[in-house]
């Protein structure tokens, strides 16, 4: 064992990592359920389903089963001019879930290229039905959208981003309906709102899309939106005909307490970017699904008119036999009354938090849970997060702060007993915090 952890020290580049300073990586062995289990024994509660990915738990039988399944019978297959029964179920069941209003589903590999799929598609449809003026894009502050550079684009400028400056295509920057530190108000919702309407009533014409993190900004530091906001987003933009981009990666799937983040404002977007949980965390698998209306601006006898983008491992049939078994589950009763067990736990210890000083917000979408450290210099950079998730490491908790903002995303099957026990670190650490050990 210890042969491969020094190769990986030797030859691994981790991601979002200083190498020169992080501390050494947790070797991890096994998983089963909400626990990793590492090298030297030790077990360690994953609270954030590893990136938000493992939706049901590691190791997940019904899926692992599907998987090998499948493995054994087409592991893959080029996707240009061939079919096969994973991706063609898929597909069906997706569009079923959005009500048959989003027919089409367009593969990729993950939620960045989702996203590039999805203003590409907006993009080319003004192409092809005569209105190739229209190539504006609307973001909105404090957005996320992944890291290849299109997805940079339509994400908050940030030190992440600042390289690659002069390569990215310009965007309309509007406000977010959301508090950027603390408590979200409906005059965050009104100040978004009036700026968005302002704006389009000029220049509508030039707009193609506007994309959103529906309800919750994820990366930001789970800054969750002023309710209704999203609806009269989807007013606005269907009034003057601009496509509304739903990008459901992390959202998706339940992690807001509805299977998309869109129904609870019952919202229809245009194009909608699914990944993270769409394979129940086992594979790398997106879909950029869209209205039956934009995939037919593709259809013509002028090969010019095609969508000329693919990958490798479009629809892969393991891929999509995994996302098939997770929607089995997704899909059961079972796993709804996880979920509404999951926010009925965080919802239950809001008033502790509440109660604590240096606490600057607290707030609870779904399974989604945050709470805001109060911090002289908040945000991703923040030197509180480095030394919190050493904290949380050392009680056997994987959290990973983003900066002063702690947050929960727990796989579905995680046990009463160690939610509440991610909770009750989390409350010990503003003590621990509050003790000066974290200077």
């Amino acid at each position: 064992m210890s042969s491969w952890i020094e190769s990986g020290r030797k030859h691994v580049w981790h991601p979002f990592t200083q190498m020169k300073t992080a501390p050494e990586p947790l070797p991890v062995v096994s998983g089963k359920d909400e626990l990793l289990v590492l090298a030297d024994g030790r077990q360690v509660i994953d609270a954030v389903s590893s990136w938000w990915v493992t939706l049901h738990g590691h190791a997940n039988p019904v899926i692992a089963e599907a998987i090998a399944r499948q493995a054994a019978t087409l592991e893959q297959v080029i996707f240009a001019g061939f079919i096969h029964e994973p991706a063609a179920v898929l597909s069906e069941r997706l569009s079923g879930h959005w009500g048959g209003h989003l027919t089409r589903s367009f593969f990729s590999d993950d939620g960045s290229t989702a996203v590039e799929v999805a203003i590409k598609l907006s993009v080319q449809y003004r192409q092809n039905t005569g209105e190739p003026h229209r190539t504006q894009v609307i973001a909105l502050d404090h957005a996320y959208h992944g890291d290849t550079l299109g997805a940079m684009s339509v994400g908050e400028r940030s030190a992440f981003t600042a390289p690659f400056q002069k390569l990215m295509f310009d965007v309309i920057r509007m406000p977010s309906p959301v508090a950027a530190s603390g408590p979200t108000t409906a005059e965050h919702r009104q100040i978004a709102m009036e700026t968005l309407v302002s704006y389009l009533e000029y220049h509508h014409n030039e707009v193609t899309a506007l994309i959103v993190e529906p309800l919750v900004h994820g990366a930001s530091g789970m800054l969750m939106w002023a309710p209704g906001a999203l609806r009269e987003i989807r007013d606005v933009t269907a009034r003057y005909g601009i496509h509304l981009i739903a990008d459901e990666i992390m959202t998706g799937f339940y992690r807001t307490g509805e299977l998309f983040a869109c129904r609870h404002e019952q919202v229809m977007p245009d194009i909608t970017c699914l990944s993270k949980g769409l394979t129940g965390g086992f594979l790398p698998l997106s879909v950029t699904m869209c209205t039956e209306e934009i995939y037919e601006a593709f259809l013509s006898d002028d090969r010019m008119k095609t969508f000329f983008h693919g990958h490798s491992y479009t629809a892969n049939p393991i891929a999509c036999a995994a996302a098939l078994a997770s929607l089995d589950l997704l899909e059961t009763e079972e796993t709804r009354r996880k979920v509404k067990g999951i926010e009925e736990v965080h919802r239950s210890f809001l008033p502790a938090y509440q109660a604590q000083p240096g606490v600057a917000d607290v707030r609870v979408t779904g399974t989604i849970f945050a709470v805001e450290f109060a911090e002289a210099t908040p945000g991703y950079f923040s030197g509180l997060g480095p030394k919190l998730y050493q904290f949380y490491l050392s009680e056997g908790v994987l959290l990973r702060p983003l900066g002063n903002v702690v947050y929960i995303l727990p796989p579905y099957c995680i046990s009463r007993e160690n939610l509440e026990k991610v909770h009750r670190l989390i409350l010990k650490s503003l003590e621990w915090v509050r003790e000066g050990n974290a200077r």
